[in-house]
């Protein structure tokens, strides 16, 4: 496969939050918990070089715990500050309210001697489309304050929201970059639904799907379909056994495996497959 997708309100995105660092205090960063390297945009890297940074690995009730428990380590390792957040229980905003503190310390202390008191901290949340941003900040703001949706480019434009008398957060849109040099991070990003399913491929990404989660263990594949799956290598049978079994069937009784991809996309990204973390850190060491 050959996945780009870079639609020109990036561009402006981008451009919006180069203007908009110079207000900022510290940069959190969102990543998804089951691909936290494909996730992570190397512009922001770029963008927030001089920032003080924190990550959020949201989703992590879709992300086997086995896999939050290697992210987490890695990230230590690498002292990078970072946190697990569940978006559907709300777990793990205490976690994350004490860890701005603790990467903002410095700050708030320098602003004490200077004599500037209570002044907030102001954060902007950035991340890929469709990783989260917005239902993450309307968990910390106990509010509708920032539009939701399933599906990539629901937010437009910036947004100043006030969390407490002490946090302020910049919503902004989710961004990608211009070009995956490796193909596995687009189609990992789209598995997610991250990129517009329109101009996807979709049955050939479902099979590339079926096919890692096949290679991690079959048992999230026969347990959400039937035990034939735990042998069923080939994606092609597995979509037209998927199709039969949801009864999604076109004239003649001829398998609708077009349905059957989205079927089985649906099923990873809401979790209906299990807890399913697809890359882990010895898979690659470039998350910096």
């Amino acid at each position: 496969m050959n996945i780009q997708w870079y639609p020109g309100h990036m561009t402006k995105a981008v451009r919006m939050m180069e203007e908009n660092l110079k207000l900022i205090d510290l940069v959190i960063e969102l990543l998804d918990a089951r691909i936290p390297y494909s996730s992570k945009n190397p512009d922001i890297d770029r963008l927030a070089a001089n920032k003080m940074r924190l990550v959020v690995l949201n989703k992590s009730d879709l992300a086997s715990e086995e896999g939050n428990k290697a992210w987490m380590e890695y990230f230590d390792k690498k002292n990078i500050p970072a946190v697990l957040y569940n978006s559907k229980s709300k777990e793990g905003i205490a976690a994350l309210q004490n860890k701005i503190r603790e990467v903002c310390k410095e700050k708030i202390e320098r602003d004490k001697r200077r004599g500037i008191i209570n002044r907030s901290v102001k954060a902007m949340i950035v991340g890929i489309p469709n990783v989260g941003k917005s239902t993450f900040i309307n968990n910390l703001a106990r509010k509708n304050a920032a539009n939701t949706g399933n599906k990539p480019g629901v937010t437009k434009g910036k947004q100043w929201i006030k969390i407490s008398p002490q946090l302020d957060l910049l919503d902004t849109p989710g961004i990608l970059w211009p070009k995956f040099e490796d193909q596995k991070i687009g189609m990992h990003i789209g598995y997610i639904g991250s990129i517009n399913d329109d101009i996807l491929a979709k049955e050939e990404l479902a099979s590339h799907l079926y096919k890692e989660i096949h290679s991690l263990s079959p048992k999230y594949l026969s347990g959400r379909y039937s035990e034939e799956f735990e042998t069923l290598e080939d994606p092609a049978k597995a979509l037209e056994q998927i199709a039969i079994i949801r009864k999604c069937l076109l004239k003649n009784e001829v398998p609708d495996i077009s349905k059957a991809a989205d079927l089985l996309l649906d099923d990873f990204r809401s979790g209906r497959l299990g807890r399913i973390t697809l890359e882990r850190p010895f898979d690659t060491d470039a998350v910096e």
